[in-house]
């Protein structure tokens, strides 16, 4: 892909999208309603079709089994950072618990999946959704437990349970039937008919809209702008700490610089709109998600990012 497409490609997909979002939210166009539709249809359609596209062309390789375990890995490491960080910061449970999820969540699967795309194509998609094939997993079977959990001492309520078969059997683990279908005719041999190649960049492009639009939608910046001080402390963790412990982990075992590059900028993504989700849900300070997930995502977009496109790209 040509750099000057590309660049085109990180204004047009990732960058307006969210101007819009925030546009619809401050003129009230459309309800809130249209925004959740256009979420559950990315998690429910778009995005494991794009993980079957993906993975049925995906070359075996032995070095690729790392990238799930990477995947965690980015994570544990701000996790552990942030529990250890949090214990002086915040005297709340509900701002410690929004505090640590930001820490956690990272935004791999759909920042760092369009920004895998744009710098290495249609590979570094694939290797996006094997490197987040345990997000959910980390989700749903630590992140709400732990959310709970923080609401539950703040409320000092009783004792922590959690549904394991709400954890494997829910619609949000579609994107991993995706990419398990994809494996499966690839190692089948059935070749991907040019019809469907063709495809798969329209439907990059339809599923960053849909996913960011919404994100737009969700910014609300009057009621966090007072949090802004407090996440500071995340920049260095999400941005300088994480990456070079995962790159530091990856060196010696993947020698392929495609598969390690694209580690390395999955493992620089900022917060998660799922950490305001989780927070939300669980009725911890949403502002504090919110704050960290727009402060540390604009960060990423205009200084992080371009960064690797400028290192990697050309």
């Amino acid at each position: 892909m040509d750099v000057k497409i590309k660049i085109l490609y990180f204004a047009f997909d990732l960058l307006v999208p969210l101007l819009l979002g925030y546009c619809c939210r401050r003129r009230h166009w459309f309800h809130e309603q249209v925004f959740d539709r256009m979420i559950t249809v990315n998690i429910l359609l778009i995005t494991p079709v794009l993980a079957l596209l993906s993975f049925w062309v995906l070359k075996p390789d032995w070095q690729l089994v790392w990238l799930p375990v990477l995947g965690v890995g980015v994570s544990i490491i701000p996790g552990i950072i942030a529990y250890r960080t949090s214990r002086r910061k915040y005297g709340s449970e509900l701002d410690r618990g929004s505090y640590l999820l930001s820490a956690m969540l990272s935004n791999m699967g759909t920042l760092g999946g369009l920004c895998a795309f744009f710098l290495f194509g249609e590979t570094g998609y694939a290797y996006t959704q094997l490197m987040t094939m345990f997000f959910n997993v980390v989700v749903f079977a630590f992140c709400f437990p732990l959310a709970q959990y923080c609401y539950m001492k703040e409320q000092k309520e009783g004792s922590l349970k959690l549904s394991l078969a709400a954890i494997v059997w829910n619609r949000n683990q579609l994107p991993v039937v995706g990419l398990a279908a994809g494996l499966t005719l690839l190692f089948l041999g059935w070749p991907r008919p040019a019809v469907l190649g063709a495809a798969f960049d329209p439907l990059v492009h339809i599923s960053a809209w849909t996913q960011l639009i919404p994100v737009g939608y969700a910014i609300n910046f009057s009621e966090m702008r007072k949090y802004y001080r407090g996440i500071l402390d995340l920049i260095p963790i999400k941005f300088v700490v994480t990456p070079v412990i995962i790159y530091a982990l990856a060196r010696p075992i993947i020698k392929d610089t495609t598969v390690l590059y694209t580690a390395l900028v999955l493992a620089s993504t900022p917060p998660a709109i799922n950490s305001v989700v989780t927070a939300k849900i669980h009725h911890l300070n949403v502002n504090i998600a919110m704050a960290a997930f727009i402060l540390l995502t604009a960060l990423f977009l205009t200084v992080i990012y371009p960064l690797f496109f400028w290192y990697l790209a050309v």
